[in-house]
């Protein structure tokens, strides 16, 4: 055995962005001990990249909004496979958890009467998301890590968890490794929490930071938890196209709800060419009619750059395939013709987005206040993930519990921006406090010698192989341009085909990757060691990718481009079978109960 050091806790939350922060804090409440471990250095998770706000129906924007059109707006984006249990309990949280966020020193933006005040975004009603100018999430942090350092958590940064440790069933903790000495780690707890975040990395073109490797979902999933809805990954339509060099980086959403408009080669508003039958009577007529309805007209209706992601997505990449598109393949954001109709002009856009000014200004030397931006798709977000218990974020595997971007439910097949950052406190919140509760009435854990021998020899197997002539970072490459390739916006059988072929090949080939040099601070070990929940993920995406047999939210099939109803009422649920095999399998959607079907009727 190569040695560890070992901590106990009653809780270990593993993350420490939005949800893991907001889990931890709950549980430190509560009165246990709890470890928080983080892949990079506290604050400086993805979370900060949300920049565009928060939705919650605070309702001081707009007073016909409420937690009943916030629900109904989300089940809607989610074409109606979200689990509608987490749906009810994030709308009527977020207000919550907004408000709290502020007590504990969020510094929100404000009305002229000193509310908080709230911009519009895609997919929602009414104005709804509560903003930091453009980094919002940036504040989230710096809040909850302010406040949470002070709950007498312990704090272990720049550790890579590598497996989950059990005793018979249950959790027992979780063995990883310090990045920086490469020093191995076993935090024994009844308790765990996966709070890791998304999968971005699994692809070429992402806005996602390089943690973003799907660590907790390939984690849960061979400790034994189902994994669900894995098809459904978000292609955030705007994210930056040129220099190469940042080509994917986010252009938030919040530069379209404070009036910016989408145009293609020809100078044209292409948006306004195709608009769903679900969102026909919300976007406007005109130009004028959706100018005014971002500048808070009540009567007006919503501008078509306003409506979901998924939808604006295909028409960027439908200009750019009919030779449309702008010079390096995506379509043109212009921010700055709205500085003759505002007070304040160019100094109004530098106020409301300040991020995305200096963003441009500094990356492509490009002022937004003159000059329209270039921005296409890039993989953002992944709605599927691990499968919890709605109310307790519990996962199939006693002891273990995920909230964030890891776990699955509330978005179904397609997330509304803005409710990813209300969705990190909501649920964070909740794992946190169930999480405490488990640990104290389970007790603790035992973690068998044999459990860490081996996590031990397959975190240091890189370093022993043979000569293979392939390294880690070539197979990383070969991963994100498979997947960007044949798992993309746009899928088909075929591709699908090819692509479960590649991951079998890659897979094969990452088994004989070798490193060299020492273990401290070893960049191709990491990279090595993260191929594993990269593959395994991928291979999720894929397979769910495959069966679902139909387009919906943010799947489409150019092999069947339709919706089919009876998919409509069935979830994909990925597991490791006995044999060690993926299988995926369809499973029927709980009916929404007629109290909530009659708010979904009553909202449109």
């Amino acid at each position: 055995m190569a040695g560890h050091e070992t901590h106990e806790y009653d809780v270990l939350v593993v993350g420490a962005g939005g949800a893991g922060l907001r889990a931890a804090i709950e549980a430190s409440t509560a009165g246990v001990r709890v470890g928080l471990v983080c892949k990079s250095l506290l604050g400086k998770a993805h979370t900060v990249m949300a920049e565009g706000g928060m939705a919650a129906a605070l309702a001081n924007v707009d007073e016909r909004d409420g937690w009943k059109v916030h629900f109904a707006d989300t089940m809607r984006g989610g074409q109606y496979l979200n689990q509608w249990r987490m749906a009810e309990i994030h709308a009527q949280e977020a207000p919550a958890r907004v408000n709290e966020l502020e007590a504990w020193g969020a510094l929100f933006d404000r009305t002229p009467e000193g509310r908080i005040l709230q911009r519009n975004f895609g997919g929602h009603a009414y104005p709804r998301l509560a903003h930091v100018g453009d980094r919002t999430g940036l504040e989230m942090i710096r809040t909850l890590q302010d406040h949470g350092i002070h709950q007498g958590m312990a704090v272990h940064m720049e550790i890579t968890i590598t497996t989950l440790l059990k005793d018979g069933e249950r959790i027992a903790g979780a063995f990883g490794y310090d990045r920086e000495r490469g020093r191995f780690r076993v935090f024994k707890a009844p308790a765990v929490i996966l709070a890791t975040g998304g999968l971005g990395k699994a692809y070429k073109i992402t806005s996602n930071s390089w943690e973003c490797t799907g660590d907790g979902m390939s984690l849960a999933y061979h400790a034994g938890a189902q994994l669900k809805d894995m098809e459904f990954v978000q292609f955030h339509p705007t994210g930056m196209v040129w220099p190469p060099s940042v080509r994917g980086i986010l252009v938030t959403e919040g530069v379209r709800g404070e009036g910016g408009v989408l145009t293609n080669s020809e100078d044209k508003r292409f948006m306004f060419d195709n608009i769903p039958e679900l969102y026909k009577d919300l976007v406007a007529d005109d130009a004028e009619e959706g100018w005014r309805y971002v500048i808070g007209d009540r009567d007006a209706r919503r501008p078509p750059e306003l409506l979901t992601r998924d939808h604006v997505a295909r028409m960027i990449l439908a200009e750019v395939k009919a030779g449309r598109g702008s010079p390096h393949g995506g379509a043109f954001l212009d921010i700055s013709w709205i500085k003759d109709r505002v007070k304040g002009g160019a100094e109004h856009i530098k106020r409301k987005l300040p991020s995305m000014y200096h963003q441009f200004k500094q990356l492509a030397d490009l002022d937004i206040t003159e000059t329209p931006m270039e921005v296409g798709p890039t993989t953002h977000y992944a709605m599927g993930g691990v499968r919890v218990d709605s109310d307790s974020q519990a996962s199939s595997v006693p002891g273990l519990f995920a909230a964030g971007e890891c776990a699955t439910g509330l978005h179904g097949a397609n997330r509304l921006g803005g409710n990813s950052l209300s969705d990190l406190v909501v649920f964070g919140k909740l794992a946190g406090q169930y999480a405490a509760e488990y640990a104290k009435s389970a007790g603790p854990a035992k973690v068998a010698d044999s459990e860490m021998e081996a996590a031990e020899a397959e975190a240091l197997a890189p370093f022993g192989r043979e000569e293979s002539g392939e390294g880690p970072f070539q197979l990383q490459q070969a991963l994100q341009d498979m997947m960007q390739e044949d798992v993309g916006i746009i899928r088909t059988e075929a591709e699908l085909d090819k692509a479960a072929e590649a991951l079998a090949d890659l897979r094969s080939r990452a088994a004989k990757v070798k490193v060299h040099g020492n273990r401290e601070w070893n960049s191709g070990w990491h990279t090595a060691l993260d191929l594993e929940p990269l593959l395994t993920v991928s291979e999720a995406v894929a397979a769910a990718a495959r069966e679902r047999k139909e387009s919906r939210g943010a799947h489409t099939r150019n092999d069947y481009q339709e919706k089919d109803s009876e998919w409509g009422k069935a979830n994909l649920i990925v597991e490791k079978a006995g044999d060690g095999s993926m299988r995926v399998r369809r499973e029927e959607i709980d009916p929404v109960p007629e109290r909530l079907a009659k708010i979904i009727e009553e909202q449109g």
